[in-house]
């Protein structure tokens, strides 16, 4: 199955599904540099290689993995990531709240607003508080197209992600998710989760109010 979701004008989206979890692995490739930033190395290191390699095709530039983004601490969104940076001599950033827990050292510690770049992509860190403390949906604002917010755990089609019943969790979820996705960046932005298939704020704009009556 092609990997490739996205050729834009400066740079490709890839994914993989890895593991039991159905867990996204994307990576952004910058055509001009061929620096790459890779969005959670949940599992299966060998699959993520073999995604490096299809991207190195994308750009006429050495590929190079520069950053290794994760959305959040949760276990099976970085089971691959110790192996990868060991591999690869990549940078490590994810949330502030987030880092400790992860099984490397994170060399840079994101908050709201944050931006993450590299020579070709930058990205924008939104923190999400509730699916867990340090959440960030990283966002690129492609100039010649739609947005797209790489959320994580944090919103899914149907919902926002889980917070294991916890009415202040999801409380706090659904406020950052509303202000700070639906609120900033347009319908048109493609939402792609940490699990399953995309979607865009457009279409899950509608049900923000069923969501908070439902309480999940």
């Amino acid at each position: 199955m092609d990997s490739l979701l996205y050729d834009l004008p400066a740079l490709t989206i890839r994914r993989i599904s890895v593991s039991e979890m159905d867990n996204n692995v994307y990576l952004l490739t910058a055509k001009g540099s061929g620096e790459q930033v890779l969005i959670d190395a949940a599992d299966d290191l060998p699959a993520i290689r073999q995604l490096l390699q299809d991207a190195a095709g994308d750009t006429p530039a050495p590929a190079r993995l520069a950053v290794v983004a994760t959305t959040h601490q949760h276990w099976d969104h970085v089971r691959a990531l110790k192996e990868l940076v060991a591999a690869t001599g990549a940078s490590t950033v994810a949330g502030t709240d987030d880092a400790d827990a992860l099984p490397v050292p994170v060399d840079r510690r994101l908050g709201q607003g944050d931006t993450v770049a590299v020579n070709g992509i930058s990205l924008t860190a939104v923190h999400l508080h509730g699916h867990t403390p340090g959440s960030i949906a990283f966002v690129y604002e492609d100039p010649e197209g739609p947005t797209h917010i790489f959320s994580g755990d944090s919103l899914f089609p149907g919902g926002v992600g889980n917070t294991q019943k916890d009415p202040e969790r999801f409380s706090l979820l659904l406020s950052d998710v509303t202000e700070r996705l639906f609120g900033t960046y347009p319908d048109t932005a493609v939402v792609h989760p940490g699990h399953g298939k995309p979607t865009t704020l457009g279409a899950e704009r509608p049900h923000l109010e069923e969501w908070r009556a439902r309480g999940w």
